[in-house]
């Protein structure tokens, strides 16, 4: 055992680089969630058309949010609902950004990208979305579509335990966005 010592050098090879188009897996986007939200100025009846508007465009269940501080020219107090959201992620995201993006023209402005990979824009009527009818009980509203992409390891930074940061090479680039939403989604980006 203490005999003969054999030594063993460990060459290290230096690897190329590969471009950001590459085959790796971890290099790869794809849309995380897609958050759809209606600001209101006011609560009772106009939230609950807003939640049955939300529920019947989305097929999912949405979430009223509550107001965090009480404005009384506006005649609101702290805890009144006075919005309604809904969050997608995945396939049912990306059919659900693909049903909305006519309503814009499929288009959307550099500034709405961030250097994160998350992306925003408004539509002002819902009526400008197709298959979307004028419906007298619900009446014409705007709503704010909020859409965040992500790679394979950004889960790091969500975890309960162990939590880390992500590496700078690993964010995404806001090019990186804007390329992506035009391969996939087809978006102009003006």
């Amino acid at each position: 055992m203490y005999g003969k010592m054999t030594v063993v050098f460990m060459v290290k090879v230096k690897e190329a680089k590969a471009p950001a188009t590459s085959s790796n897996a971890m290099r790869n986007l794809r849309l995380g969630k897609v958050v759809l939200n209606i600001g209101l100025r006011e609560s009772g009846e106009a939230v609950e058309k807003a939640y049955n508007f939300l529920k019947s465009l989305s097929q999912a269940k949405p979430v009223k949010t509550l107001a965090g501080k009480k404005a009384r020219t506006f005649r609101v107090r702290r805890g009144l609902p006075i919005g309604v959201k809904v969050t997608l992620r995945r396939d049912e995201a990306l059919v659900l950004l693909k049903k909305v993006l006519p309503a814009v023209d499929s288009r959307i402005h550099e500034t709405a990208f961030d250097n994160e990979g998350n992306f925003s824009f408004g539509i002002k009527e819902h009526l400008d979305i197709p298959g979307q009818k004028y419906d007298p009980k619900i009446g014409v509203l705007g709503l704010n579509v909020n859409a965040s992409l992500e790679r394979n390891g950004s889960r790091i930074k969500l975890r309960k335990i162990r939590k880390s940061i992500v590496g700078k090479s690993h964010r995404i680039s806001k090019q990186e966005a804007i390329a992506f939403t035009k391969d996939v989604l087809g978006i102009k980006v003006v």
